[in-house]
């Protein structure tokens, strides 16, 4: 738990930093002076105090300007939206520590799939694991049992594509929206009984650890 928000805290001062200053040319979190306390039990409050300077930089930032990303978008909103789905899945990493069942928001977790599917190609630790699938022509079918939401993604030699959309595929799992981004995130894994899979299970396995972030 020290690890995660020890990681969290430093991802929301990063970002902060790179929103400020508009920063043109990558920025990594070595870059950025933390504040780090060297006692772990000084965390909590560290944490909560990095989380108003970011949200305080990221609305008085204009979305539409131009800023360095590792992403797909190449303006300030995209790290509204990263450092979201950072919070969201690292929050439901310490409930699923502490043996909770997360829940997440069906509309957020909707985009939070959109975001991470857009970004994956972007990612070259994850492209260069997808370019090894070989599975090319071959489909893989998200759908939300909320009816929110449906994505078909759409294998090839480079990479993958995605789109919303239905229809006969590979392989499919439905879930909750909320469960499919964690799935997707490597958090749940495709054999918990909350999804329903039909279809090449393995290539849905070959995807998600190609997937790993």
């Amino acid at each position: 738990m020290a690890d995660l928000v020890k990681h969290h805290g430093t991802s929301q001062r990063r970002v902060e930093y790179v929103v400020r200053y508009r920063s043109q040319e990558p920025v990594w979190a070595k870059d950025v002076e933390t504040g780090l306390p060297g006692d772990p039990t000084e965390y909590p409050a560290w944490f909560a105090a990095g989380a108003a300077p970011l949200v305080a930089t990221l609305r008085a930032a204009d979305p539409e300007a131009p800023i360095w990303t590792n992403g797909a978008d190449q303006h300030v909103r995209y790290w509204a939206r990263r450092i979201l789905f950072e919070a969201v899945v690292h929050r439901a990493d310490a409930e699923l520590a502490l043996d909770r069942k997360p829940h997440i928001d069906a509309a957020t977790a909707v985009d939070g799939i959109d975001e991470l599917l857009t970004n994956m190609p972007c990612f070259s630790w994850i492209a260069d694991r997808h370019r090894k699938l070989n599975r090319p022509g071959e489909t893989l079918h998200l759908g939300t049992t909320e009816h929110h939401g449906e994505w078909m993604i759409t294998l090839h030699r480079g990479g993958f594509t995605w789109k919303h959309d239905h229809g006969p595929a590979t392989v499919a799992v439905q879930g909750t929206a909320g469960n499919l981004l964690l799935l997707i995130y490597g958090r749940l894994a495709p054999a918990d009984p909350r999804f329903a899979v039909t279809g090449d299970d393995r290539l849905l396995m070959q995807w998600l650890e190609s997937s790993a972030l």
